[in-house]
């Protein structure tokens, strides 16, 4: 007999199948919709069914969207000569805070990663060579993450773009700001030190 009710241990299980969500976090949550009035569970609900309803990937760069473009594609004052390739729709927000970008983007959704399975064909690799081959790009900048995995895409891509006359580079790494030499890992310094510009 289980100890507690099937729609509980139901919604639980779900819980913990979110990324970063443990079985104790799962448990927290739900117990907490548990205490939560009605109202506060069909909005949560709603929101859900909402957006798996409303939104989906634009057609162009296939970050999220809720029309068949998103609005970067659409803002007519975004150079289009510049594209910025990121693996997840989460890094175009974390580019977009920064107010310092103001190219297109192209969403990769996720890395290549042989051990999860992720080879180059399940990214969208074929719809960036595409864009890339209409001509009026000039520049591709990887902004893939700093890991194996993104080094392992950031190469493919460079290696399959460079043929096509567009120049391609990747962001700059290194020390955070606010940071002190001493707490750097050599790894950290040693890209540093790779990137450096004049002053």
């Amino acid at each position: 007999m289980q100890p507690i009710a099937e729609p509980v241990a139901r919604l639980i299980e779900e819980f913990a199948k979110l990324p970063g969500v443990g079985p104790k976090t799962a448990q927290r949550l739900t117990f907490h919709l548990l205490r939560a009035s009605k109202e506060e569970a069909e909005s949560l609900a709603e929101a859900i069914v909402g957006m798996k309803e409303r939104v989906g990937f634009c057609a162009t760069c296939f970050n999220i969207s809720e029309s068949s473009l998103c609005p970067v594609c659409t803002d007519e004052r975004r150079d289009r000569s510049l594209i910025c390739v990121v693996e997840e729709p989460l890094d175009v927000l974390a580019l977009e805070r920064t107010h310092e970008y103001r190219g297109s983007y192209h969403v990769l959704h996720g890395a290549i990663s042989p051990i999860d399975g992720m080879g180059p064909e399940k990214l969208k690799i074929v719809e960036l060579v595409a864009r890339v081959r209409g001509g009026s790009v000039a520049e591709v900048i990887i902004a893939t993450n700093p890991n194996t995995e993104g080094d392992v895409t950031a190469s493919y891509l460079g290696q399959t773009l460079r043929p096509l006359g567009v120049k391609v580079t990747r962001l700059a790494r290194g020390l955070p700001a606010g940071g002190d030499l001493e707490y750097a890992d050599e790894l950290t310094l040693a890209r540093a030190l790779e990137g450096r510009r004049p002053l």
